[in-house]
């Protein structure tokens, strides 16, 4: 079985937007770490995409960054699960969403809450590098 998550650190927010309850966070790129049950290597790709929240608002204390803003972290969150510095592929989940994301070289953290998050990627991704074991 191969697995597949975005790596919050490393990725790059270009943008977050609201269009009435749905606030849309835009990767670009997004580092994805692929790994394959067996192996000890793991591949690093970049692909970009959007965090899709529905029913959703920006917590009003929210300071955005510049964008492009390189993400440090942060909490993806959906029903019970919260995947900290990372999402997985695919995401898409119904009830209670939320994430809070941080910013390199950044006091800044975009926080959002709603009712459905899914992941939307673009296109295929792009092999960067093989990771191997040290």
């Amino acid at each position: 079985m191969d697995a597949s998550s975005i790596e919050l650190p490393g990725s790059k927010v270009s943008a977050v937007t609201v269009d009435g309850d749905t606030v849309r966070i835009r990767l670009e790129p997004a580092i994805i770490i692929k790994t394959m049950t067996g192996s000890v290597e793991r591949t690093k790709w970049w692909q970009n995409g959007e965090l899709v929240f529905t029913g959703a608002e920006l917590a009003e204390d929210v300071v955005l960054p510049v964008f492009p803003a390189e993400c440090s972290g942060g909490d993806v969150g959906e029903n019970v699960y919260t995947y900290r510095d990372m999402v997985p592929l695919p995401l898409e989940s119904r009830g209670h969403a939320h994430c809070a994301i941080k910013f390199k070289g950044s006091d800044a953290v975009v926080r959002v809450q709603g009712e459905t998050v899914k992941l939307v990627m673009e296109d295929v991704p792009k092999y960067i590098e093989h990771i191997r074991p040290e």
